[in-house]
């Protein structure tokens, strides 16, 4: 039978807006591939092919000794035996979500069964390959893996870059983008909170500037990655 596929490249708005703010400036750091499989001469040998292709790999030999290691600085991915002496690569999937650590997961077996493998993809993994499997398959599920890593750092950083503009931005530029979100123009935003018009432009081109945003409509955009929830209009 067949390997099941599922990389799931189809990142969420959310990602790809974040993306587009941060300009698409990808910083690839030296991706890592975790091997973890109780086979040492099989560890060996996918850790040959892998670097074949120029990437870094580490290897473990269980779910406790991989947990013991220094985590990783850059795109990752785990190639990771379903059956282990200990804790099983199962549980470690399993174990990994619970504490919201998103690593891409290709699961490996020489024993595979339709629940095990529907187990294991409804967890999130990128693949799950039987032993023997081609070369080739392993190697574009590893770069599936890590590309998706990849585009979830470089969200993070860029999520992390506006939530620190936003925070640099004073009160009131706050109270105003919030007023703008909501669509209020100028002069009502004025009349609302008691400021004269004129500083309001003042405050609103002063945070623009500070966000990075170029129009409205990118400056939305940023609130909704924030989660900022428009102000509801007063009764006058």
């Amino acid at each position: 039978m067949p390997p099941a596929r599922a990389y799931n490249e189809d990142y969420s708005n959310g990602k790809n807006a974040l993306l587009f703010l941060a300009g698409s400036r990808m910083v690839d750091e030296n991706p890592s591939v975790l091997i973890v499989d109780d086979d040492p001469e099989f560890r060996d040998s996918v850790g040959r092919l892998l670097r074949t292709v120029g990437l870094h790999t580490r290897e473990f030999s269980s779910v406790s000794d991989f947990l013991a290691a220094e985590p990783t600085i850059g795109p990752t991915c785990l190639v990771l035996d379903v059956r282990l002496p200990g804790r099983s690569g199962l549980e470690l999937q399993r174990d990994l979500a619970a504490a919201n650590k998103q690593v891409p997961i290709i699961f490996i077996t020489a024993h595979a069964d339709v629940p095990m493998s529907v187990q294991a993809m409804k967890g999130g993994a990128i693949e799950f390959l039987t032993k023997p499997f081609r070369d080739q398959d392993l190697i574009e599920a590893v770069e599936a893996g890590l590309a998706r890593d990849r585009t979830r750092r470089e969200s993070e950083r860029a999520l992390a870059g506006l939530r620190e503009r936003f925070d640099k931005l004073s009160s009131r530029e706050r109270e105003i983008m919030l007023h703008v979100m909501n669509g209020r123009l100028n002069k009502q935003i004025a009349h609302e909170i008691g400021i004269a018009e004129s500083t309001v432009k003042v405050h609103r081109t002063n945070l623009m500037r500070k966000m990075k945003a170029r129009s409205l409509p990118e400056l939305s955009r940023m609130a909704n990655l924030l989660n900022l929830k428009p102000q509801q209009p007063q009764d006058s």
